[in-house]
């Protein structure tokens, strides 16, 4: 037999036994494989992406889209139906104020539009991911959950875990466990909550931590599922309302070192600050002139929260009186300078640094009041 004969005897048997012909499409609730069985997409939560960009997008060659990234999730149709969009494209970093006012707004819009939809993810870098978040942890108005993701790896590196994060951040924002519990930042199998949250290693995986207080939760492989609840307030019990606001105060951030000159604090306050947040040494001390520089921001009107650069650590505000307590002496009376600095200073509590930033910055779009802005410190 001729090889044009056997070809063709071997062609009629592959056509013949159907290996020719693609296979027919998965209809929805069709089995996907060994024992497993897809739901019909109507009965699968909806959830929103918003992609920002950041390392998870941040390709050799060019970054990924939205698209890319929704593609990217073997078996996510398992979990939820989900819809995209393209809100940035850029490192965490280049995230300007004026576009977390507009990812907030965005955020509820979409809930405002949609009351079916379940949760939203938003994919960002992980260098100012938890500012990123904790900012929409005060702003978006909606007990529904928001998962802020990202990865550590790029999509051109062995052991890329952009797509994983991004999965199980899907998963979380689908659950009616993550309800009224704030935004949440999910990356390596682990829920943390945004106003907790801080990045500890510059490249490790498990960067992200809440350091004393622990984690929320966990992703598994079975359930989302939550060991703990924040107590504090935050989206829809929140008082902060971007809907109006078109700019927000700057605010900026000074670190305590030994020997640091008070003029970096009053060139802060000369180029506009209108609140300065003092990442202290230990529980509040500073250095240097700092104190000088601290006189001049409140003989102009500059608010000051004292934060610690420990990374842990509660800076509590002043006691009052005690009612009927002998007054103080002259000795121990404080100095004009010594009053006035008060009227202008805030105890940060246990608020990092940045994220004592974002707050005050809220605080200040709302009030002046310095009682006021002590209590938003207290409750957030």
């Amino acid at each position: 037999m001729t090889r044009f004969a056997i070809a063709a005897v071997f062609l009629f048997l592959w056509t013949t036994t159907g290996h020719a012909q693609p296979s027919a499409p998965v209809t929805q609730g069709a089995a996907t494989g060994a024992g497993a069985v897809r739901p019909p997409a109507e009965s699968l939560p909806h959830v929103h992406m918003l992609a920002t960009g950041g390392t998870i997008s941040n390709r050799d060659g060019g970054r990924l889209t939205a698209e890319d990234l929704a593609k990217s999730m073997p078996g996510m149709e398992r979990h939820a139906r989900l819809t995209y969009e393209q809100f940035a494209n850029v490192a965490s970093s280049q995230l300007t104020l004026t576009q977390w006012l507009g990812l907030s707004k965005r955020i509820n819009e979409l809930f405002a539009e949609d009351q079916q939809l379940a949760g939203i993810v938003v994919t960002s870098g992980t260098d100012t991911l938890e500012e990123t978040a904790f900012f929409l942890h005060l702003t978006v108005k909606d007990p529904r959950p928001v998962a802020v993701v990202g990865s550590m790896r790029n999509p051109s590196t062995l052991g890329y875990e952009g797509a994983a994060n991004l999965l199980q951040g899907i998963r979380v924002a689908a659950s009616p466990a993550a309800r009224d519990k704030g935004v949440l930042v999910v990356l390596n199998d682990e829920i943390n909550s945004a106003r907790d949250v801080t990045k500890t290693d510059a490249l490790r995986l498990q960067t992200f931590s809440s350091r004393d207080f622990g984690q929320l939760g966990v992703v598994d492989s079975d359930r989302v599922h939550f060991y703990r609840q924040l107590v504090q307030r935050h989206t829809s019990k929140s008082e902060f309302d971007v809907t109006a606001v078109k700019e927000l105060p700057r605010v900026d951030v000074v670190m305590v070192y030994q020997g640091a000159p008070g003029d970096l604090i009053k060139a802060a306050v000369d180029a506009g600050a209108k609140g300065i947040v003092m990442a202290t040494a230990g529980a509040g001390a500073t250095s240097g002139t700092q104190a000088e520089g601290l006189d001049y921001a409140a003989q102009k009107g500059v608010f000051v929260v004292t934060s610690t650069r420990t990374g842990s650590g509660r800076i509590a505000p002043p006691r009052p009186p005690t009612p009927g307590a002998e007054s103080t002496t002259p000795q121990q009376q404080p100095s004009a300078a010594q009053q006035r600095r008060r009227q202008f200073t805030v105890a940060g509590e246990d608020h990092a640094p940045v994220k004592a930033r974002i707050l005050l910055m809220l605080a200040l779009s709302k009030t002046t009041d310095r009682g006021e802005i002590q209590r938003m410190f207290s409750e957030y």
